[in-house]
């Protein structure tokens, strides 16, 4: 068969619902001869008749009739995912896969997303909240967000926040109590909250400097998370230390719920970057992604 079969098959269909070419041709919007010439190229590559006809009625016949019932929802599903998947003039259509880390969500996700999906609506986005380090290409992602350090440097990077502060804190009961840290080696005598670096199994050693000396401070306490929120709950009743993203105690600093501690001593780093493997390699959606992320990040830095 030489002649594509899917536009007379398309027609046959419509024709078949409305049981009538002249409606078929105003759904179409083409000419009751153009229907009708169309069937009749359909009847011959399949050199079977589909349509009984007279001056009054019309009828599928037993060809007719199975050709209906088999092509008929595989066509149409098959128009469905095109629909589906087509974009019109200026839209967009895809999906964007993220990798975050929990401490991000707050800054780089939630004030983006609602904007970016009010303007790509056709744009399905799927966010994996891990602290864990990923392998974005070998896991099928489309980009990840990450502090700057925790990207490999073969990397493309778009800024997405300013830089900031990660600040020891304590709740005021705690240092009445124990007392404060005056300097970095204090920390070994005091309860600390810290985390499993997941990689290698170790705890994660507190990052201080000043100036240009830096310091890694191995602390210790009695509880071991990976939850942010608990550890601020736990620092917040007076049971220990805490090294934590500054933005995300600013209200606890602000009520005096907490306070800093070795405040001179407050690593700054550059903020939360995406990042993706080729700007040859971008997809639509992520390049919108960019763009919108950029626009808001613009407004808050």
């Amino acid at each position: 068969m030489k002649t594509n079969l899917l536009p007379h098959l398309q027609t046959f269909l419509v024709v078949a619902r409305l049981k009538s070419f002249s409606a078929a041709a105003r759904e179409l919007g083409v000419t009751p001869a153009a229907v009708s010439q169309s069937v009749r190229q359909l009847e011959e590559q399949l050199r079977v008749v589909l349509f009984t006809r007279t001056t009054r009625s019309m009828a599928l016949t037993d060809a007719g009739r199975r050709l209906l019932e088999g092509a008929g929802p595989g066509l149409s599903q098959a128009l469905a995912s095109l629909q589906e998947v087509s974009a019109g003039p200026g839209e967009a259509v895809g999906r964007l896969k993220l990798t975050v880390p929990e401490i991000a969500v707050p800054y780089v996700v939630t004030p983006v997303l609602p904007a970016f999906r009010a303007r790509h609506p056709r744009v399905d986005v799927e966010v994996v909240v891990e602290n864990r380090f990923v392998d974005i290409v070998a896991e099928g992602y489309d980009a990840g967000v990450r502090l700057h350090e925790a990207i490999e440097r073969d990397m493309v990077q778009v800024r997405l926040t300013g830089a900031f502060r990660f600040v020891v804190v304590a709740a005021p009961a705690y240092l009445e109590k124990h007392g404060t840290p005056q300097k970095p080696d204090d920390l070994l005598r005091h309860e600390c909250f810290t985390i499993r670096i997941p990689s290698s199994g170790t705890l994660y050693a507190w990052e201080l400097e000043r100036g240009k000396r830096n310091w890694r401070v191995p602390v210790r306490g009695g509880v071991v998370t990976n939850h942010r929120e608990l550890t601020q709950a736990l620092v917040a009743q007076g049971l220990g230390l805490a090294y934590a993203f500054e933005p995300a105690v600013k209200e606890a600093l602000r009520t005096g719920r907490l306070v800093r501690v070795l405040k001179e001593y407050a690593p700054t780093v550059p903020g939360f970057f995406l990042y993706f493997p080729s700007r040859a390699q971008r997809s639509v959606p992520l390049r919108l992604f960019i763009e919108v992320a950029k626009e808001l990040a613009a407004k808050t830095m």
